[in-house]
């Protein structure tokens, strides 16, 4: 409920009805942007409107406000607006409105250039004839015809075997693009439409490639003979990652998933709720006589895997999660009850709040960062299994103990295909450490948030080999050019020449390939050195394949969504090309600036995807706070009734103690950032002529970490700012994997749904929705950007945090937080995770959070509906949305039900549309595009012709090998992705 939980107290508002009456003199009217409705107060017109919960109220610029009442205070949103006398606006100031407004009945009266612009609560609606600027769809609503979910790619490039095919994903167009390969040029041959978001591409043979699509939960077979095609798609798990195969003849495929999501039928939502059970799947399919279901799905105890290897004998499988951990975990609050390590205050002395403390396991203790031993506090064990072996022939996963120690974050293995020595590319957080900022009197990960690492994994042993070992790290120095020079950022995929001598590696982060004679890495006896490095000017290499002896690299650019090629023998760049790319240019100019170590720190180790990866969470905790940072006032705007509590000021503490990371996504429309909303985005700023969000401005105010956290000598420039700003903005949640597909809810989803809008479970006075906004249409999915006042065990203030990843937070349990009922008798079980719920992580399950004392549930099953609507949470992006089906005249009636369902979602109209349905593929020999004009009318790729039922549509998939495979994409998708690619307004067909 709750992003915190609470022990406050209360003030009781009237319930009243809010009119606003605005009156001005002749002039133009305000232009601004807002993320919700917005209702002016205009200079040319007068007009009287009923505002209600969600609603904006701008007090214009250079206005002043006075209360003739002799009232204590005006709150409007939480914010006091009057105090004694007047408040004078600097500046353009917005309001949100919601119920349970004000402390009385009062007017107030607004003053600008000489005018009175009264402003009158509780009085009926009186329409006088004056036009009000109609609502607008609120920007996170409104996708235009591009939704950017930043899916990380792994595995984008493969070659045929025969060696005259390169195949690369091209994830923002949802293609899979075929080059003839002729020396060192490279000609386009086909472009095939597969899912959304492919993120890996690995081939079976020179007439057959599999595609892993991440945001459609797919994959896409393609058949490469002929004209190629997608022969058939597979339904698997959530948001899967990458792909290979392996066993005899390279029989299976083994594809990592995330163990959830609609299609995988042995998946419960109970499991979830249940301690000791893996997150991670391995599905295995029979690659040689394909059928829908898999041969098995593989559970392995760690969370959302990613990088597959195979051995060079083929017979064993290497699978790593993604986000590994590394051993650390929070104490609570309660527990550490601040005894903590210095300093204890600011450096004016104002005390720090009471926090928790982040420790890491040693090898037998659980310690902080000055070695005091909390080992009593933690009720669990982080085995932290990292690279799993899987039998290739059985399908099964190995007896062996799974390796630990590796990183963590991973992000691609490869094998020597000579020594069998595996490779792991990875990142490895140094979260223990607290603080940023440059005292040197005190810790700061300043600079050095993480080691960019390669983990050579040798006969068992587990050999983590620093990349940059070159650098010293200075807190508050810089790093001389020739030494930035030498550094690797985020490594990702490897490769290792035909003889096993040297190793290739992608640097993301510094936009290079590098290279390493293998003996010298394994040995860790090698010397960061640009004469074994080559950058790429595409920028953001993110995967690497070569020819049969090596000759030549391909590497995908995924800054410019291209392929550069480098002749091995010099390490020169022969040749480039770009894929055809949909993505807006505030997508393409602000991406560098989340990866690019090189530009957005001084010594190029480390940018904010080290832990934003992808833009999203690295499932970690921080504590960033800045020893040499200052109190400053909490501005932001406060649920009424959670902000006149006594026991102090309203204020942010520089030390704010442990911190998960927050995602990126769906930032857009949310109004204030960080947990505390300590960017609190009220310096609004305009921009191409329209006031920018209050996102938009908080995020800006991120800025100053380049410095103090990334370690660059000055921040980014205000355009660069803006770059990266305008490109955060588009970064959208993806699907809910727990929701159905049909966007319904299960009894006990629905009770809980029920139960959150109109039960007063907190504290007996307050609904979830009452500080939770959840209003859909208005594009608020858990917060309207509001801040509440805490209490009790936790000592800070917080914004209202929303709801939509939860599900994605699961995997520790027997936690130390207050309420927590798992009950092991004080045994010590094995988890996958060292931080859950709330701000710092430290409550064990959403169980235990309503359990506190605060929420009054009368029984369990009230917990348990509630805990299951927080994983089935609403999006605005809708659970259909990637979902695809392939039919061809022999599976028809098949697939009709699957279809009928697509079909349906695409048909839900208002301001939530769900998806829009495409069909694209093979029909009469020719590639083709449709887009479906609910109920079940098909508009072709081509202008001429007329448009096709649903029945006509099918009928012509007779033909055999035809297929039409149909892609749920967002809404505004759907004609550039079915029949208008470059949006030039001539139909693909037309161009042909």
């Amino acid at each position: 409920m709750k992003g915190v939980l609470m022990y406050r107290w209360f003030v009781a508002l009237a319930i009243l009805v809010v009119t606003i009456v605005a009156c001005s003199n002749s002039g133009d009217s305000d232009q601004t942007n807002n993320d919700n409705d917005e209702f002016r107060l205009p200079e040319q017109y007068c007009t009287e409107v009923t505002l209600s919960q969600g609603d904006i109220l701008n007090i214009p610029q250079g206005a002043s406000l006075s209360v003739p009442n002799a009232l204590d205070e005006i709150q409007v949103g939480g914010l006091f607006i009057w105090r004694e006398n007047s408040f004078q606006q600097t500046e353009n100031f917005f309001i949100p409105l919601t119920a349970n407004e004000f402390t009385g009945q009062a007017s107030i009266q607004v003053v600008q250039n000489d005018v009175i612009i009264p402003l009158v609560f509780d009085i009926p609606l009186v329409s006088n004839g004056c036009d009000l600027e109609p609502p607008r769809k609120p920007s996170n609503l409104d996708f235009g015809d591009y939704v950017n979910f930043e899916s990380g790619q792994v595995r984008p490039l493969a070659i045929t075997p025969a060696g005259d095919r390169l195949l690369a994903v091209n994830t923002p167009d949802a293609k899979l693009e075929i080059f003839a390969i002729d020396g060192v040029q490279l000609q386009l041959t086909a472009s095939v439409a597969v899912g959304l978001d492919p993120v890996a591409v690995a081939v079976r043979n020179d007439s057959e490639a599999w595609v892993v699509n991440h945001i459609s939960d797919s994959i896409s077979i393609v058949d490469l003979t002929g004209e190629p095609r997608v022969l058939r798609t597979l339904q698997v798990g959530d948001e899967p990652r990458d792909i290979v195969f392996a066993g005899d003849n390279n029989s299976r495929a083994f594809i990592s998933t995330a163990r959830r999501g609609q299609n995988n039928s042995e998946f419960d939502e109970s499991e979830l709720t249940t301690p000791g059970l893996g997150r991670a799947d391995i599905w295995v399919f029979d690659a040689e006589t394909v059928t829908d279901e898999p041969l098995n799905i593989l559970t392995l105890f760690a969370d959302t895997p990613r990088a597959l290897a195979v051995s060079a004998d083929q017979k064993t499988v290497y699978a790593a999660p993604f986000m590994s951990g590394n051993q650390t975990t929070v104490i609570d609050q309660l527990i550490v009850d601040n005894d903590k390590p210095a300093p204890l205050t600011s450096l004016d002395g104002t005390e720090q709040p009471d926090t928790g403390l982040i420790v890491k396991y040693n090898g037998s203790r659980w310690i902080d960062e000055e070695g005091t031993d909390w080992s009593s506090a933690v009720n669990f064990n982080l085995p932290d299994y990292d690279v799993f072996s899987i039998d290739a022939n059985t399908a099964t996963q190995s007896s062996s103990v799974p390796l630990t120690g590796v990183g963590t974050t991973l992000f691609n293995m490869t094998v020597n295909p000579v020594s069998g020595v595996l490779y792991v590319s990875n990142t490895e957080a140094r979260n223990q450490v607290r603080f940023e900022g440059m005292l040197t009197d005190f810790s700061s990960v300043r600079g050095h948030i993480a080691e960019n690492r390669i983990t050579v994994i040798k006969n068992d042993q587990v050999m983590p080999i620093h990349l940059n070992k070159h650098l010293l790290f200075s807190q508050t120095g810089t790093t001389e050019a020739a030494e930035k020079a030498k550094t690797l950022s985020q490594p990702m995929e490897m490769l290792v020449t035909p003889d096993g001598s040297r190793l290739y590696v992608v640097a993301f982060g510094s936009n290079k390939i590098a290279w390493f004679d293998t003996k010298a890495l394994e040995g860790n006896s090698f010397q960061p050195d640009v004469n074994n490095q080559l950058v790429l000017p595409g920028g953001g290499p993110s995967g690497l394949v070569s020819n049969d002896d090596a000759s030549l690299l391909y590497v995908m650019t995924r800054f410019n969504n291209g392929i550069t090629i480098v002749r091995t023998s010099d390490h020169t760049i022969v040749g480039e090309v770009t894929l055809f790319n949909p993505e807006p240019q505030s997508v393409v100019d602000g991406r560098p600036f989340l990866y690019d170590a090189s530009i957005t720190s001084d010594n190029g180790a480390n940018s904010c995807g080290s832990c934003h990866v992808f833009g999203d969470m690295d499932s970690l905790a921080w504590d960033l706070g800045d020893p040499g940072g200052e109190v400053i006032p909490d501005t932001n705007p406060f649920i009424p009734g959670t902000k006149s509590i006594p026991g102090g000021p309203l204020e942010f503490h520089p030390l704010k103690g442990p911190m998960t990371t927050q995602t990126l996504r769906g930032l857009d429309g949310h109004g204030s950032q960080h947990w505390r909303g300590d960017r609190t985005g009220q310096n609004r700023a305009m921009v191409n002529g329209e006031l920018e969000s209050v996102a938009a401005a908080a995020f800006k105010e991120f800025n100053p970490a380049f410095v103090g956290l990334i370690g660059r000598s000055e921040q980014l420039s205000d355009s660069d700012m803006q770059l990266f700003t305008d490109f955060s903005m588009t970064i959208v949640q993806p699907p809910n994997p727990i929701r159905a597909l049909d966007n319904s809810l299960t009894q006990s989803q629905q009770n809980g749904r029920t139960n959150y809008f109109d039960s007063e479970l907190d504290s007996g006075i307050f609904t979830c929705h009452d500080c939770h906004v959840l209003i859909p249409e208005k594009g608020f999915f858990g917060t309207d950007g509001r801040s509440s006042k805490e209490g009790g065990r936790v000592s800070q203030n917080f914004k209202v945090p929303h709801e939509r990843n939860l599900y994605q937070k699961v995997g520790m349990f027997n936690g130390t937080v207050e309420g927590d009922g798992d009950g092991n008798g004080g045994a010590k079980p094995d988890q996958m995770r060292g931080f859950g719920f709330l701000h710092d992580g430290s409550v064990d399950t959403l169980d235990s959070f309503f359990h506190s004392s605060v929420f009054s549930f009368d029984s369990q099953s009230l917990i348990d509906d509630m805990v299951s609507f927080m994983f089935a949470f609403d999006n605005n992006i809708a659970p259909i949305v990637g979902q695809q089906v392939t039919v061809n005249g022999a599976n028809k009636a098949a697939k009709s039900v699957r279809l009928t369902l697509l079909m349906e979602r695409a048909s839900v109209t208002g301001v939530l549309e769900e998806c829009d349905l495409i069909a694209r593929g093979i029909v009469n020999g020719e590639r083709r595009g449709y887009l479906l004009v609910p109920p079940s009318t098909f508009v072709p790729d081509k202008k001429s012709e007329s448009a096709l039922s649903y029945s006509d549509l099918l009928s012509a998939l007779d033909t055999t090998g035809e297929a039409l495979t149909f892609t749920c994409v967002p809404p505004g998708s759907g004609n550039r992705m079915a029949l208008d690619r470059d949006r030039n307004s001539i139909y693909n067909r037309d161009e042909n």
